[in-house]
């Protein structure tokens, strides 16, 4: 789903590569069978040659996809992988110089509006109704595929990672001292305080919030409260939702769980957190629901058969559990690519059914199910026993999305600011949260 940065914004390690630290492994590699290829004519574009930019996290499915992309068609798949916040914008610049090197991207799905309307990505909703018998549109869990494709009634991809949070904990830590998986987020940090108290002079924290000053960490660990909360980031008529009992809420939770996590939220992000919770060091931590075949990968993780998952906490008189979608990304053709059938054609064999299929069931592959058919697969059952029940009743069907017009980046900006204020201790969570909503007001209404 994303990279990893130092609390400075930098780019350090990709978290689905490697795990350090307390988690006492080295990479973990994807797995190293061969994935069956769709049927292709015989080396169709043998001398063919294509380029595909992909976040640093997808690099070994990407390379994987060009190996077996090249096996069943002939075609180069030529992989730059780049940290995910630089990915668009890498994409812009090779648009709007005119170089229009890459012919496929892959693409944040908040920022597909910019993208969309910038013509960095192209608009292939005829090529998706006539290839329908091939991608298999209803397949597709349907808030995912509009959530990351969809802009102005137009498609401007194909999913290529779903990504959601489910809250993680450690088994043994918590019978140790007579906890239960948390219902609420009051429950939540009740859990953190109870065992950072107990055990922090041992290195042990009741919880590993990822807050570090990083739109995708910060932000998502903001939408898990939230959407806990019963709250929403806009209306439906597009103005800032965040006027809202349940957004003041949401950062009041975060604020009053903070002094009993890895020390500090504000400078943990997953090179800190998951080695921790990996490691036992950490009682609780929000993540992408493939932690669940890291935790039973001894190569990397010390609670093998010692964690649990649970949906995301509640808060507030909110009695809906919802999940959020925590980053997310897509493949689009590119708007300046001088192969787009090609382009098409490798889009279509990434997010195929039983390509898709494979991914999802692979350590490694960094890759969550964004297909029916992925998701209630015996395959995906057996991989991931705990966590496909907490996926499969219909939870990313109502799942909290954030804005995705082109103006979307700004919105992020601003809403990190004052989050960070707030986890600092600098604001009140009351004011942080007047503050965004006043400067989205000013952003969506121009």
């Amino acid at each position: 789903m994303t990279s990893l940065f130092d609390p400075r914004g930098r780019f350090s390690l990709s978290r689905r590569s490697l795990l350090r630290g307390a988690a006492a492994g080295a990479a973990l590699p994807l797995a190293s069978r061969l994935l069956p290829t769709p049927a292709f004519a015989a080396q169709k574009y043998a001398g063919e040659s294509i380029n595909l930019l992909i976040i640093q996290p997808h690099a070994l499915t990407g390379k994987k996809i060009a190996e077996d992309f090249e096996a069943a068609t002939g075609a180069k798949v030529n992989v730059t992988a780049a940290p995910y916040d630089q990915v668009g914008v890498k994409a812009t610049l090779d648009h709007q110089s005119g170089a229009n090197e890459f012919d496929v991207v892959d693409y944040y799905y908040a920022y597909k509006g910019q993208l969309a309307e910038d013509g960095v990505i192209r608009d292939v909703t005829d090529w998706i109704e006539r290839d329908k018998a091939e991608i298999e549109p209803d397949d597709l869990i349907p808030t995912i595929y509009d959530t990351y494709t969809l802009h102005k009634g137009r498609r401007y991809g194909l999913p290529y990672d779903g990504d959601s949070h489910l809250l993680f904990y450690n088994r043994e830590l918590f019978d140790r001292y007579g906890l239960k998986p948390p219902a609420t987020w009051d429950e939540y940090t009740d859990n953190a305080k109870a065992i950072t108290e107990a055990e922090s002079k041992n290195g042990v924290y009741g919880a590993a919030i990822l807050g570090a000053k990083i739109p995708i960490i910060l932000i998502s660990t903001f939408a898990n409260r939230l959407t806990g909360f019963g709250g929403q980031f806009v209306n439906a008529d597009g103005s800032s939702a965040l006027d809202s009992d349940a957004a003041v809420g949401a950062l009041e939770s975060l604020v009053k769980s903070a002094p009993y996590a890895l020390p500090t939220p504000l400078e943990t992000a997953f090179d800190q957190g998951l080695p921790a919770f990996l490691g036992g060091k950490a009682a609780q931590i929000e993540f992408w629901t493939d932690l669940g075949g890291y935790a039973q990968d001894p190569k990397g993780s010390q609670i093998v058969d010692k964690w649990g998952v649970a949906r995301i906490p509640l808060g507030g008189a909110n009695k809906t559990p919802r999940l959020a979608f925590n980053a997310g990304f897509a493949f689009g053709v590119t708007g300046g690519s001088k192969k787009p059938e090609i382009a098409w054609e490798l889009i279509k064999f990434a997010t195929g059914r039983k390509y898709h299929g494979e991914l999802a069931s692979l350590t490694g592959s960094g890759i969550d199910p964004f297909r029916q058919s992925s998701l209630n697969s015996p395959e995906f059952k057996a991989f991931q026993p705990q966590v496909q029940p907490l996926l499969a009743d219909g939870a990313l069907e109502h799942s909290l999305a954030l804005p995705t017009t082109a103006n979307a980046p700004k919105l992020e900006s601003a809403l990190i600011d004052e989050l960070a204020l707030a986890l600092a201790g600098s604001k009140s969570p009351e004011a942080a949260i007047k503050d965004a909503h006043a400067a989205w007001t000013q952003i969506i209404e121009g």
